[in-house]
């Protein structure tokens, strides 16, 4: 059984193994550089440094493949974890049979409450809850592709600039009844403004959607996916390739939402993680 410690956090005495994954202080300046920042607690992610491998190694969180980029020698796996995640110990599969143990801490979300008007985005008729379902079957889908590029760009730019409405994780209460927690963050900026790709990508799914509205999601590699939601008007295609900095669409108001703004989220191995920590601290401020 193989044990790794977290960077920037002091491994147990118990867990001498865990020297041998070769962890770096959490103030290294490559993770500054090139990974996300580390914070492993629900809707955060964990970066965790690998036992020496000669090759690639395959990671497994639960039912879905994660993320293993190399750098400086030394294999990470880049592992999301989703909010519904419960604090304590959890576990990685390292090709397959070697566990790999890692501690999800505890994080408290705030709450928000929203009025909306259209009563159909709180509680859908039968004929929208069906559409819904399929939206959902469409989305999940794409939210789950793998597909196994090297190199994953883990250090995003904004899509636009403004401030936070909404940020990531609150629990949500629409017209006073509690829904999901908010995957994302919600940038308020003028109907109209040019969307920009987080980084290089394929497109996985354009489309009009009941509760997203016109939204596109991109695939960026080994199970990092980057949403945008809300458009006014959609300007990519399903499967066209997009530069970093490329305008694939505008803000709008579609689907659920209260204004224009859009909702940007980040899905890393099917778990919705914050942007937070994949943009440079102070990249936006919230309203």
């Amino acid at each position: 059984m193989i044990r790794s410690s977290i960077p920037g956090r002091r491994p147990r005495p118990w867990r001498l193994l865990a020297a041998l994954a070769g962890v770096l202080p959490a103030t290294a300046p490559v993770f500054a550089q090139s990974l996300p920042r580390n914070e492993p607690v629900p809707g955060g992610v964990a970066v965790i440094a690998l036992p020496h491998q000669s090759s690639r190694p395959r990671v497994a969180y639960g039912r879905h493949r994660a993320m293993v980029v190399r750098h400086a020698g030394t294999w990470y796996a880049v592992v999301g974890i989703p909010l519904s995640t419960r604090p304590g110990e959890a576990t990685l599969k390292l090709n397959g049979d070697h566990p790999l143990h890692f501690q999800v801490a505890s994080k408290t979300y705030p709450s928000q409450h929203i009025t909306i008007k259209n009563r159909h985005m709180v509680n859908p008729t039968h004929k929208e809850l069906k559409r819904i379902w399929r939206d959902k079957a469409r989305i999940d889908k794409a939210l789950a592709h793998w597909s196994g590029k090297t190199e994953v760009p883990l250090r995003l730019r904004m899509p636009v600039h403004g401030p936070l409405s909404s940020t990531f994780g609150l629990r949500r209460f629409f017209n006073g009844e509690p829904r999901k927690p908010h995957s994302g963050w919600d940038i308020a900026v003028p109907e109209g403004t040019p969307i920009h790709a987080a980084a290089a990508g394929t497109v996985a799914l354009t489309g009009n959607f009941f509760f997203d509205g016109n939204m596109v999601l991109l695939d960026h590699g080994q199970g990092l996916v980057t949403l945008y939601a809300h458009m006014h008007k959609i300007k990519v295609h399903m499967g066209q390739h997009v530069q970093a900095g490329q305008v694939i669409g505008v803000v709008g108001r579609t689907g659920r939402a209260t204004g224009p703004h859009l909702h940007w989220g980040i899905s890393l191995n099917d778990a919705r993680v914050d942007p937070a920590l994949f943009v440079p601290k102070g990249a936006v401020a919230a309203r």
